[in-house]
């Protein structure tokens, strides 16, 4: 090779090294998305290598898991149980109690509120409205001090007022409200409840763009007004302190350096927040609430104590995204922060941390290229892991033993760019190894693969598109108490079965499964793959299930085993499909109220007494299918009832059931006859469910066919 190109060689190669440089610098000092993304995934993986190490504090979640909501029923309580479960609390002697829990509206089951529903004489009237509120007894229980309520936050919607401010604040430099998370209103509790309240507190979480909670604010802004967060005030109030004291970075326009709470000194970031160094779960972190309440907790065991009152139930949605992997309840979130600043082992990002970065880029970028650049392949590439290996270590060194966040991956990222480039420009002149890069390319990327993702570029995009579905959602009655009576492992074969046959009519009628919960399935049906005729697919769906479901139940009943019933619900609408998640969970399922109204026509059957019930939007699609006319029910929380039907199977009956449907038709007209013929059906009819829940409702003074659904 002659000297001219050599030097042309060279110069290109200095070209393409400033150019990789000075690109991997400004990315870097750009900060998009995927990098903030590709970094917080690097100090997730730091904490499920090294996770927080568990040390004994005077913390604990009282946890009103799926347990407590099936001894004490579903959720809201009370509020005359909840002050019991606070009193329960105080006898113990806490430090503090906090709510992970907004009580925004008065009780419904108050006398007052449950007067507005029945119909009773002026008398018990008058000894029902002279009961004691509930709300108000609940006050008078957080009056007797300790107690932290939650209040929620809203960045967007109409301006409203925050609630009574409970501590003071002392500011060193220059005042924080420039800093915080800025929110324009809030979600209070009842104003009887803020002011009996020795505290309050905001409940709600920021987390990363990927919906991860990796950082919590200890303090927040309502407008102008600085307002704790409910681990910062249930710290606050178990020192039995007044005031925060904020203290800013001595350079103008940093941010907050430290908020004091009391005498707890806590460094924070610019935004006043704070890393959580997670632990592995811990049972003993949590007490659930009915052992609160049948009085199992020794109460001379947990004096001093800062409580958490949260959920961990899985039906009441509050579950947040870990670091570690999985979800966890947001209270846990409250409850480690409160842990880690009583025992230490908390994370910090350092301010100098992006300097260091930013200096690491540049020059183990420049030694990564030059050596790429003039070195052998062996040589270029030993360089290269060495100083991935030398990144990586320092990061986790400083991490695992100071419980610093230094970014390894993003200076790994831009020596990878570095070297990648640096080596082809090297290897450009030899044959051989643009051959071998070739090959090593080839070995890397399948054909098969690239096929699919040109065929099908939507599979991997998240999203989703409005269309027309049908949903089929099934449940099996009286498992649990299957489940207590035998042998475990047997009825989960049994159950096993059970699924896998329902599963198998499903997929026969081309139907696509949305999820399984326990004893229960739902199917969706035009989705991914549009079907003109999904209403019928889904009644015929149904009706195959419920046969498969009854014969099955027959044979364990011959077997002396009471398998239960299954009840199916079914409705079609407007849905979002498509994929749903991100980084961290990728679904594929249907969004939207008909999802929600399909599961609780299934529950509704309960107390029709049918075990099919659908829609009349499903039914249209079905015009000449047999049904019986249930009535329109309006569900709990909606204000236009919904027609639902009882569809029959074509393989059972001969035709309509004409006898029935007159008599219904009758009642719809209010003839003073028809409890009369009703009476007479149900003589005929002894085992009808429809018969007898429109005689037993017309026994009961009521007409026409809204059935109202005071349950979920």
């Amino acid at each position: 090779m002659s000297l001219l190109p050599k030097l042309t060689e060279m110069k290109l190669g200095s070209l393409v090294l400033i150019a990789t440089l000075m690109a991997s610098a400004f990315a870097y000092l750009w900060n998009p998305i995927p990098l903030q993304t590709l970094r917080n995934m690097t100090f997730d993986q730091y904490q499920r290598w090294h996770p927080r190490i568990y040390r004994e504090a005077p913390v604990r979640i009282i946890d009103i898991d799926d347990e407590s909501l099936r001894r004490l029923g579903q959720w809201p309580w009370p509020r005359t149980q909840v002050a019991e479960l606070v009193s329960r609390l105080q006898d113990t002697q806490p430090a503090a109690i906090a709510f992970d829990v907004i009580f925004a509206e008065p009780d419904r089951t108050s006398p007052k509120a449950i007067l507005d529903l029945w119909q009773v004489t002026p008398s018990l009237r008058h000894q029902l409205d002279n009961l004691p509120d509930h709300d108000t007894l609940f006050a008078q229980t957080i009056s007797r001090g300790g107690v932290v309520l939650g209040f929620g936050v809203e960045r967007e919607g109409p301006h409203t007022s925050a609630p009574g401010i409970k501590a003071r604040y002392v500011i060193l430099g220059e005042a924080p409200q420039a800093y915080v998370h800025a929110f324009s209103g809030t979600v209070n509790s009842l104003p009887m409840l803020e002011t009996a309240a020795t505290g309050l507190g905001a409940i709600t979480f920021i987390p990363d763009a990927d919906g991860v909670v990796r950082k919590v604010p200890l303090l927040i802004r309502v407008e102008n007004t600085l307002m704790p967060s409910l681990s910062a005030e249930a710290l606050r109030v178990a020192q039995g302190a007044h005031n925060y004291t904020t203290r800013t970075v001595s350079a103008q326009g940093v941010g907050l350096a430290e908020v004091r709470i009391g005498n707890l000194p806590v460094p924070t970031t610019p935004e006043g927040e704070i890393w959580i160094h997670y632990t592995e779960p811990v049972a003993n972190r949590y007490i659930p609430a009915w052992k609160v309440l049948a009085g199992e907790v020794p109460a001379q065991e947990l004096p001093g104590h800062i409580f958490l009152v949260g959920t961990s139930a899985q039906g009441l949605m509050d579950l947040r995204f870990s670091p570690r992997g999985g979800t966890l309840p947001g209270v846990e979130v409250h409850a480690q922060m409160i842990e880690q600043l009583l025992t230490g082992g908390g994370l910090a990002r350092p301010s100098w941390a992006t300097a260091i970065e930013f200096l690491i880029i540049v020059c183990g970028g420049l030694v990564t290229g030059t050596v790429a650049l003039v070195a052998g392949a062996i040589a270029a590439f030993l360089v290269f892991a060495a100083l991935l290996a030398l990144v990586w270590a320092g990061a986790w060194h400083a991490f695992t033993a100071h419980g610093l966040l230094i970014d390894a991956a993003t200076p790994s990222l831009a020596f990878t760019f570095i070297y990648v480039f640096s080596s082809i420009i090297h290897h450009l002149s030899s044959e051989r190894r643009q051959r071998w890069i070739r090959q090593a390319f080839a070995r890397y990327v399948s054909p098969n693969l690239v096929t699919y993702l040109i065929k099908q570029p939507d599979a991997l995009e998240l999203g989703g598109r409005r269309q027309q579905c049908s949903f089929v959602f099934t449940d099996l009655t009286g498992f649990t108490t299957l489940m207590e009576g035998m042998d475990p492992g047997t009825a989960v074969t049994l159950l096993n079965h059970y699924l896998d046959r329902m599963i198998a009519i499903a997929f026969s009628h081309q139907g696509t499964l949305d999820r399984i919960v326990g004893d229960a399935v739902a199917i969706m049906f035009s989705a991914p793959i549009l079907q003109p005729d999904h209403q019928r697919r889904a009644l015929a769906c149904a009706l195959d299930m419920q046969r498969f479901a009854r014969q099955y139940a027959i044979e364990l009943k011959a077997k002396g085993i009471a398998f239960g019933q299954t009840r199916i619900g079914i409705h079609t609408g407007e849905v979002i499909v498509g994929n749903f998640g991100g980084s961290t969970i990728f679904d594929y399922r249907a969004l939207g109220d008909p999802v929600n109204v399909a599961s609780r026509l299934e529950g509704a059957n309960k107390h029709l007494g049918t075990l099919i019930c659908v829609s009349e939007a499903t039914l249209a699609g079905c015009p000449d299918w047999p049904a019986r006319t249930i009535g329109h029910i309006l569900l709990k929380g909606k204000s236009q009832p919904l027609a639902v039907f009882e569809p029959l199977d074509p393989q059972q009956i001969n035709g309509p059931d004409t006898g029935y449907q007159a008599a219904f038709e009758e009642m719809c007209r209010g003839r003073p006859e028809v409890l009369q013929v009703f009476e007479t059906l149900a003589a005929q009819r002894p085992d009808d469910p429809l018969v007898a829940l429109h005689l037993n409702r017309l026994r009961a003074g009521r007409t026409g066919d809204l059935i109202l659904m005071t349950e979920k």
